[in-house]
C-alpha cells in the first residue's frame, strides 16, 4: 500500500493505493497519527484502492470520529466499484459522504 498525505489550509487529502487490510491498516493508522491537528476536511482518495477489508473501514470509522468531534468531516473520493460496494453493503456510505 502507497500512502501520500496532502495539506491545503484546513483541509488534508490522503491518497491510498493498493489494499487496505489487516496487514495494511496499521500503516495507515500511523500516517494518521498527528494528521488531525488543524483539519476542518479530510479526504480519502481512493482513485487506486483495490480493496478494503474490516480492518480497513475501522480506521475509517476511528477517523471519522475524531474529525465529527473536531467539528470537521471525512469525504471518501473516487472509490471504484469494487469499494464502493463495500461501502453500500455495510452502510457505510450512509456514515460517510463519498464522491
Amino acid at each position: 500500500m502507497n500512502i501520500t498525505k496532502t495539506k491545503h489550509n484546513d483541509k488534508l487529502t490522503i491518497t491510498v493505493s493498493g489494499r487496505l487490510d489487516t496487514s495494511t491498516a496499521p500503516q495507515l493508522e500511523t500516517a494518521l497519527t498527528n494528521a488531525f491537528d488543524g483539519i476542518k476536511e479530510m479526504v480519502f482518495d481512493f482513485q487506486d484502492l483495490e480493496y478494503i477489508s474490516s480492518a480497513g473501514l475501522r480506521l475509517l470509522l476511528s477517523a471519522n470520529k475524531k474529525m465529527l468531534d473536531a467539528g470537521g468531516t471525512v469525504i471518501i473520493s473516487k472509490p471504484n466499484q469494487i469499494v464502493r460496494e463495500v461501502f453500500e453493503m455495510t452502510g457505510f456510505s450512509d456514515i460517510f459522504t463519498i464522491d
